[in-house]
């Protein structure tokens, strides 16, 4: 079901390391040919082409683009209560997580008379986009708004896909947390539809639209499958994004002293989102790989996703890596750079401390994604493909900006002017040097 990758007693520089590791298969450039005419259509057409869109995509023609506040009310009292709880308790920890995250302004005194600050500003306005596919997720909406809201940004705009069994609204689990968020500029629109209509915003076409259906944001982010990928590279450069989020991915580092129970229903449960989904298990152990191959075969026959969560664990872009010790394994891991990365080891915490690439770190056996999914404070909101090499997930950092403000007097100025006018010499810009000299 899962095959094995055996790196113990090879020698492999960096490059071979990273070949010979598992990875999905996501090809975004024949995707953003696909989508280039849907984000053209989208520029061009506004809401008529979202209309087409939805019903091309999802099935259904929504008559409602722009979600009917008392539908989003109506959502919130339908609300299953249990639920409700779950998200409520959700929201309280993202956001003690979150607001901890605010950067801090400073200022330096250069010399007398010489400062420089800087000050972080939120962004004006932020699209978030909920997936709606395979699944729909109301913990993708508490991610997303909370650390926009606790950047301090001041419009905010959901879009998800319509629903059939919803008169062609977006989820009512989705509609009901942005209720409990108090957003209410929700769209049905899903897929890279939604990434263009935030990007140039959208035309109205029919009298309940208005004559802007949807205004142009500063950033979007949120997760989605290729095609909300390749959208966002297309996008890019017109807008900020977070991110070109692949397929969900999860390794984890253990040793024997691992339950290979708790290791393999954590890999089964991100198998259990996309075909794509990786699952990963690098490991000392011969011994916990073969318990882990076994319970997975015995999970994955009644899990209720069972067909995706076998074909995710029997692609290219999952296994079980043998190594031959820890540091073989860090040095593994490091390199994978994955999305989620559980140490079930010895001494978990002090291992944990050593790894420099992962978009998030769970450690020790009651620490699963599945907490960080939901309910840890953390946001799941995450870098894939190997991104945590080089950038993190989402936070309030991904909605700031920071501005630099410079203020020197006279005396300042004066102080380091000859000095500025040699540096302008030295490159041929002599009027920089000037714009020196005609304060003197």
């Amino acid at each position: 079901m899962i095959s094995r990758i055996d790196l113990r007693g090879r020698s492999m520089s960096r490059r071979e390391l990273l070949e010979t590791l598992p990875r999905a298969e996501l090809d975004v450039e024949t995707a953003t040919e696909q989508v280039a005419p849907i984000v053209a259509a989208v520029r061009t057409q506004g809401a008529t082409a979202l209309r087409d869109l939805g019903e091309r995509f999802d099935g259904v023609r929504p008559t409602h683009l722009r979600v009917p506040a008392d539908a989003i009310q109506e959502a919130v009292l339908g609300l299953d209560p249990l639920v409700r709880a779950a998200l409520e308790e959700a929201i309280t920890r993202v956001r003690s997580v979150h607001a901890a995250q605010r950067p801090a302004d400073f200022a330096v005194d250069v010399a007398p008379g010489a400062q420089v600050r800087q000050r972080w500003v939120p962004v004006r306005r932020v699209g978030l986009y909920v997936p709606g596919g395979l699944a729909v997720y109301p913990s993708s909406v508490v991610m997303n708004v909370v650390a926009a809201q606790e950047a301090g940004v001041g419009s905010l705009a959901v879009a998800s896909p319509p629903q059939r069994d919803n008169g062609g609204l977006p989820s009512p689990d989705v509609l009901a947390t942005c209720g409990l968020l108090g957003i209410d500029e929700v769209y049905a629109v899903g897929g890279a539809q939604a990434i263009a209509m935030f990007a140039y915003g959208a035309a109205g076409s029919e009298p309940g639209d208005g004559e802007t259906l949807c205004e142009p944001v500063d950033v979007i982010t949120g997760p989605g499958n290729v095609y909300v990928a390749a959208a966002k590279r297309l996008v890019r450069g017109v807008v900020g994004i977070d991110a070109e989020a692949g397929p969900t991915e999860i390794a984890i580092l253990a040793d024997g002293t691992a339950d290979p129970s708790h290791v393999a229903a954590d890999l089964l449960s991100q198998a259990e989102h996309d075909p794509l989904a990786a699952a990963v298990l690098v490991t000392t152990s011969v011994e916990l790989a073969g318990a882990v191959e076994s319970k997975l075969t015995d999970r994955v026959e009644v899990t209720a996703n069972a067909a995706r969560a076998m074909q995710a664990l029997a692609g290219p872009q999952s296994a079980i890596v043998l190594v031959d010790n820890l540091e073989h394994g860090l040095e593994v891991v490091n390199a994978y750079g994955a999305e989620h990365l559980e140490i079930q080891t010895v001494d978990a915490a002090a291992v944990a401390e050593r790894v420099t690439s992962a978009g998030a770190i769970f450690v020790g056996p009651y620490a699963p994604v599945s907490l960080g999914d939901y309910m840890a404070g953390s946001n799941h909101v995450l870098p894939t493909g190997g991104c945590a090499r080089f950038a993190s997930g989402l936070g309030v950092h991904s909605f700031v900006r920071a501005i630099q403000v410079i203020e020197y007097d006279a005396d300042a100025l004066a102080a380091v002017a000859d000095r500025i006018v040699a540096l302008a010499d030295a490159e041929r810009l002599p009027a920089h040097g000037e714009a020196i000299r005609a304060r003197f």
